[in-house]
């Protein structure tokens, strides 16, 4: 009976040591975790400060030829020949389309007729006056007679003068059969092809020339953009220069910027009731052609600097939907997210104009290990250097 039992209690001692095995590794287990907790994430900030800033603003555009003509038919007629290369650059006076010019030639010619005839009337006419002079002296014909060929001499000078001017119209539309350009430039696409009936009283459209070696940008600004720039200036925020020749530079679509430098040539002193805004206008040179109309650019200008802003990282700054946000260290090494208002990126940098007070220091590396909150470790807090 006695070997039975110690049989049964057998197994319940052997559990009861591995229990409280088990135990105490769970506890050294525990011990181990807590003398092991994770440090705060590492990051590298720096310690921002005031400095002038350039006050960069940045608009879309778009690009808009210098000069633009239309090429239209001034006469009617059907259409010989093309005297141009499609999409090359044409000089002024340069002949573009033939119209037939076989009925103008007739009006001419006719024109030509009309004024002999005038002229010989006029001759006779002047032969009887002199005729008449000698016998008015001698009372040999009546003073109505005499002054009945005066009036038809006069009559006979109008009558020359109307063919002359026949003449002259008939002259110029014989030299519209021959239609040229009238500005330098580069010549689009024929918009009509040989045989084509062409009329002078429509004003058919032949074809267009830009000229593009100088190039205007067209943008505009709306009027609450202006209102901020006027409070800015009126409260010392913004220090502006002479605005006489102000400097526009073009960033193009992809990224590039544009070497050559524009300034701003017009400013409409009066808003579109449809879109609340004022046009701008600004004219580069484009001696290579690189700039083509209607392509689509970014406009920059800076109107003066502020004095009061700072630059930092362009990293540092995370945009979300309600705007941008830095993430700021603060007491005790606690990452705080702090809103600010941004100005234009630079040369990978943004600049601050609110939100950040001098000798704060502004996470720029180690973001995406940090929350809202949470301790950190600044390895690193470095001042901006002035202008970087």
């Amino acid at each position: 009976m006695i070997c039975d039992m110690n049989r049964f209690l057998k197994p319940i001692r052997f559990a009861k040591r591995n229990l409280t095995l088990s135990g105490a590794l769970l506890l050294a287990a525990c011990s181990a975790e807590q003398a092991a907790a994770p440090l705060p994430p590492e990051v590298i900030a720096v310690t921002v400060s005031v400095q002038p800033v350039p006050n960069i603003v940045e608009f879309p555009g778009r690009v808009q030829a210098f000069r633009t003509s239309e090429v239209r038919a001034r006469v009617g007629g059907v259409v010989l020949a093309r005297m141009y290369d499609e999409g090359s650059d044409v000089p002024a006076g340069k002949s573009l389309f033939e119209i037939d010019p076989s009925e103008l030639r007739a009006n001419d010619n006719a024109a030509r007729a009309r004024l002999a005839g005038a002229q010989a009337t006029a001759a006779n006419a002047r032969q009887d006056i002199r005729r008449y002079e000698t016998l008015i002296a001698e009372q040999a014909i009546s003073q109505q007679d005499y002054d009945t060929a005066l009036a038809k001499v006069r009559t006979a000078d109008a009558e020359v003068a109307q063919a002359e001017a026949q003449l002259a119209s008939a002259r110029l539309s014989l030299g519209y059969a021959t239609v040229t350009a009238p500005i330098a430039g580069r010549v689009g696409r024929a918009l009509v092809t040989e045989g084509a009936l062409v009329s002078g009283t429509a004003g058919t459209l032949l074809t267009t020339i830009e000229q593009i070696d100088r190039v205007y940008v067209n943008f505009s600004q709306s009027s609450s953009s202006m209102l901020a720039v006027r409070r800015d200036i009126e409260s010392g925020k913004l220090a502006v220069p002479d605005l006489s020749r102000v400097e526009v530079k073009l960033v193009l679509e992809d990224g590039a910027s544009y070497p050559q430098v524009g300034h701003l040539d017009f400013l409409d002193l009066s808003i579109d009731l449809k879109t609340g805004t004022a046009a701008l206008r600004a004219a580069f040179p484009n001696p290579d052609q690189f700039l083509l109309p209607g392509q689509f650019v970014r406009a920059r200008i800076q109107v003066g600097d502020r004095p009061d802003a700072v630059l930092i990282p362009q990293r540092a700054v995370q945009m979300t939907a309600e705007g941008a946000t830095v993430m700021v260290v603060g007491a005790e090494n606690i990452a705080v997210i702090r809103p600010v208002k941004v100005g234009t990126p630079e040369a990978g940098q943004w600049a601050i104009l609110e939100g950040l007070k001098p000798g704060e220091r502004v996470i720029v590396d180690g973001l995406q290990r940090v929350r809202p909150g949470q301790p950190v470790r600044v390895a690193d807090s470095n001042p901006m250097p002035a202008g970087n």
